[in-house]
């Protein structure tokens, strides 16, 4: 299933000083600076390279070694633990779990196994870019998919191979044909370097072919959590259908073992995490049977619902807002603060909210929690590229259905305007043809077959904090154009559907503004500057 790396007999005596072992795909970080690790899985999602070749090529020169000589972390830990026992394991005390952290290198991750390593809100995550890291390099001579067990050992392997072939084929033949397109649409500007500029355009290409990747494609994700946000991460996936999800989950338990061994005992204990885990499988299992049972397999026309919707809001938030913000400057209690707001004229209530908004001098000055106050739920059909990007925000809940290809799929208007119109249909039809054969027998598994140009429907629920956060991130101008659409349209929606303009005035960081030229850009530029500056 997994590509061992090939390393030197020197190469394997640095790294065993600082990664817990040297030939599976998930590993742990240790014996580095902080800075270090951060610095690693910062670079690690803007290259197609693994973590370990990654820290011999750009990292250990320039570190100090020396003193690690002794070192061999691929043993594990041997200090005692007794402490951290009687603590944690004995006494319960779940505190303990949080102050304990690890760095783990999660690599040849499906994108159907990412969503779930990243469902957790208290973890940090960096995960491969596909707008900086070409997929048409191959990982041991093979594209970069997964490559199900259970799928190959069937009657339908071989079919399952080529299929998948067929569409890394197609994506690789996309990428020059887009490059050269942007290159003729978007001149090079004359103060912009050849690298700046190229850069710029292959961002951009990789963003329209992109969809054409199954969601099998391989990505490497970095992690860095506590003990107990490891421990509830490995229940969930201990429980989950997919099969590829349970076995990784074995393998990053290996691993954390070796550096935070007490804080995930009760993982294996009857009681405590093996019964949580049953607990989950179960309620997981009935409800998509009741949900069968209830609903059937019937679903309305894609093409009659709007890609985002506003299903749920409170017309009184931004009464409730005002109330909020002037809470922790007043001496009178809630509902008096309330009653206060309520007889306010639109004028005062407006004036409370500007000054609690403050003069923000970018999209980074956010206002206090009060603005914890409002939420919104939005349901989203966008195509699952999108998603994957949208999903990795943390503090909102977010619950997505099953990856299909049943709504249909996004058709980028650069693959139009290039020409591949044709390339792209017949990816998408070979995509869900080999998704409806897999189906019957493999059902968890049919998901690897689906583009990420097809669309998934999903919930995101937020306060209006949050929403200030992804929207003026998402939305600016060097976004992906399919999650910037989405964005904005949560933008519009605040205002229009809710009717709370001034909320949504204070996001005054959203960008509205139709396509970007060159996304990336603006940003390569600013990259350009800071290298020369630090000449």
């Amino acid at each position: 299933m997994y590509v061992a790396e090939d390393f030197t007999a020197a190469e394997a005596d640095v790294l065993r000083r600082y990664f817990t072992n040297l030939n599976e795909p998930v590993f742990a970080l240790v014996n580095l600076p902080e800075v270090v690790k951060g610095a690693l899985f910062a670079r690690y999602s803007r290259s197609n390279k693994s973590l370990r070749r990654l820290f011999l090529d750009e990292f250990v020169g320039e570190l100090d070694v020396s003193g690690d000589l002794g070192v061999d972390a691929t043993i594990g830990l041997r200090r005692a633990e007794e402490l951290y026992d009687r603590v944690f394991f004995e006494y319960g005390d779940d505190s303990v779990a949080q102050l304990g952290g690890v760095h783990l290198a999660c690599e040849q991750a499906s994108n159907v196994l990412t969503k779930v390593l990243e469902w957790g809100r208290l973890m940090s995550y960096l995960e491969q870019s596909t707008r900086y890291v070409p997929y048409d390099a191959r990982l041991g001579g093979r594209f970069r998919y997964y490559r199900d067990p259970d799928i190959l050992r069937s009657g339908l392997g071989a079919r399952y191979v080529a299929d998948l072939d067929g569409m890394f084929d197609s994506y690789s033949a996309a990428l020059p044909v887009l490059n050269e397109h942007f290159r003729r649409q978007f001149p090079k500007a004359a103060g912009d370097s050849d690298f700046v500029h190229r850069q710029a355009v292959r961002a951009k290409s990789f963003d329209a072919a992109r969809g054409m990747l199954p969601a099998a494609a391989l990505s490497n994700v970095g992690i860095y959590g506590s003990g107990q946000g490891y421990e509830n991460l490995l229940l969930r996936m201990r429980a989950h259908a997919l099969p590829e999800v349970r076995a990784y989950a074995g393998l990053m338990l290996v691993e954390l073992r070796k550096v935070i061994p007490s804080f995930l005992k009760r993982l294996d204990t009857e009681d405590r995490g093996v019964a949580w885990s049953r607990y989950l499988r179960a309620t997981g299992g009935a409800m998509q049977a009741l949900a069968h049972e209830l609903l059937g397999d019937s679903a309305d026309g894609f093409e009659d619902t709007p890609a985002v919707r506003l299903v749920d809001f409170d017309p009184d938030a931004e009464v409730k807002l005002v109330s909020s913000a002037l809470y922790s400057y007043a001496d009178l209690p809630e509902d008096r603060l309330r009653a206060r707001a309520e007889q306010m004229t639109a004028e005062e209530r407006l004036r409370v909210l500007r000054t609690y908004a403050g003069e923000r001098g970018n999209r980074r000055h956010k206002p206090g929690r009060a603005l914890e106050t409002p939420s919104y739920r939005f349901d989203v059909l966008c195509d699952y590229g999108a998603f994957r990007d949208l999903q990795r925000h943390r503090m909102l809940t977010i619950e997505w259905q099953r990856l299909t290809p049943n709504h249909g799929y996004s058709l980028p208007e650069a693959v139009r305007a290039a020409g591949i119109e044709d390339l792209f249909a017949e990816t998408m039809a070979s995509s869900a043809e080999l998704h409806d054969a897999l189906v019957p027998q493999h059902p968890e598994q049919a998901a690897y077959a689906v583009a990420l140009a097809y669309r998934i429907r999903f919930a995101m629920q937020m306060n209006a904090r949050e929403a200030m956060h992804l929207i003026e991130l998402r939305s600016s101008t060097q976004g992906h154009p399919a999650y910037r659409y989405v964005a904005q349209e949560m933008h519009r929606l605040i205002e229009t559907a809710a009717g709370h303009r001034a909320i949504a005035a204070m996001m005054s960081f959203a960008d509205r503004s139709q396509e970007a030229e060159l996304e990336r850009l603006a940003s390569e530029r600013r990259a350009a500057e800071r290298r020369r500056s630090a000449v």
